[in-house]
């Protein structure tokens, strides 16, 4: 499969010159979160991560490939959890519509993934293919139980659309491939605040509270800890925000969200990991 082929869909040539500075503006702005996250998500994973997921060559995050194998565990691992959810039934009719869209726009991202993968030359082996949404027996009945799923539900979106922020930095040498990265951010982020508001959430992130999804004990309250690690910054582009504007903290906070490096997410889906 032709690179450019796969994506001159996304070619900013014949594009408006509104259209070219409105992507060119995100770029800048991932340029400058970059700055503040690249340390972090460039580091070598801990052996912890290999043994939870061998031959996926995580070693350094600013492999293309090895970002693309990341974003494709993430996304399967979503996508797996939508489709057996809809299976099971455990989605109420009302919100069916709205999680088979989700389920199938999850399978485009891993249809997508896998078909770039190999086009750059590399192969899927060792990205997690099969997944268990109990955690070994943490979470007894996501699928029957239609609360937890959809806390389950807005931990993985949450999760996913932090991580795809944690990795935009590693992607800046390629502009196909940060556009179709934001572009699905964008979505997953979408998809987050679709969940909250059915769950009567914000369909923002507050602080590090969990949004509710602490409800089902002590083990899912650590479990999702993780997943909101560092909401509360108030510090942008070394700005202590809360210095320079008169609105309460709380806005100040959710005003944005944070990135995820990728050690923080292997740690929150590893165990919803089989192999």
């Amino acid at each position: 499969m032709d690179f450019n082929k796969l994506f001159e869909s996304f070619s900013l040539d014949n594009k408006s010159e509104e259209e070219v500075d409105i992507y060119m503006s995100r770029k800048e702005a991932f340029k400058k979160l970059g700055s503040l996250t690249k340390k972090v998500a460039v580091a070598s994973l801990p052996v912890a991560a290999f043994t939870m997921m061998p031959k996926m060559a995580f070693a350094r995050a600013h492999d293309v490939i090895a970002v693309l194998k990341f974003a494709l565990a993430l996304e399967r691992l979503e996508y797996q959890f939508y489709q057996m959810a809809v299976d099971a039934g455990v989605v109420k009719n009302k919100h069916e519509n709205v999680f088979m869209a989700i389920r199938d726009h999850e399978r485009i991202h891993v249809e997508l993934l896998e078909a770039t993968i190999q086009s750059l030359g590399g192969d899927l082996t060792g990205v997690p293919s099969k997944f268990d949404y109990t955690a070994g027996g943490v979470f007894p009945s996501p699928f029957s139980n239609h609360q937890l799923f959809l806390a389950l539900a807005q931990a993985f979106e949450d999760t996913g659309v932090r991580a795809y922020k944690g990795q935009a930095p590693n992607l800046m040498e390629n502009d196909a491939l940060l556009k179709v990265a934001l572009q699905i951010h964008a979505v997953e982020a979408r998809h987050a605040s679709q969940v909250r508001r059915i769950r009567g959430r914000k369909g923002w992130i507050t602080e590090e509270d969990y949004d509710g999804i602490d409800g089902f004990g002590g083990t899912f309250m650590m479990a999702s800890s993780a997943v909101y690690a560092g909401e509360k910054n108030t510090t942008h582009v070394g700005v202590e925000v809360t210095q320079v504007t008169t609105v309460p903290v709380m806005a100040v906070r959710e005003a944005w969200d944070e990135p995820l490096s990728m050690e923080m997410v292997l740690d929150i889906v590893k165990p919803f990991i089989v192999s």
